[in-house]
């Protein structure tokens, strides 16, 4: 609670960018304790923007979420906005 009492939204930008393996796995295993330890608390959402898959993969088993949002560009360059299920990715 670093920032504000009983904040319910963390909202990360790239979290592992400059990160190796090792850490990369870490910060997944430590993001994935602060979702079990939130999961209680109504308010909570976690946002994350990356472009890590393998990052994806590790925090984004199916029991902490059942879906996740991807963009990507169409062919006409426009930003799409894809609804995914976990189990499928």
């Amino acid at each position: 609670e670093t920032f504000c009492l009983n904040c319910g939204i963390l909202a990360l930008d790239e979290p592992t960018t400059n990160l190796d393996h090792a850490n990369v796995e870490s910060f997944a295993r430590a993001l994935n304790e602060i979702i079990q330890q939130r999961r209680a608390q109504s308010n909570f959402q976690l946002i994350v923007i990356t472009h890590d898959e393998p990052f994806v993969q590790l925090v984004g088993r199916a029991e902490n979420a059942d879906y996740f949002y991807r963009v990507r560009k169409n062919e006409q360059q426009h930003s799409v906005v894809e609804r995914q299920a976990i189990a499928d990715f």
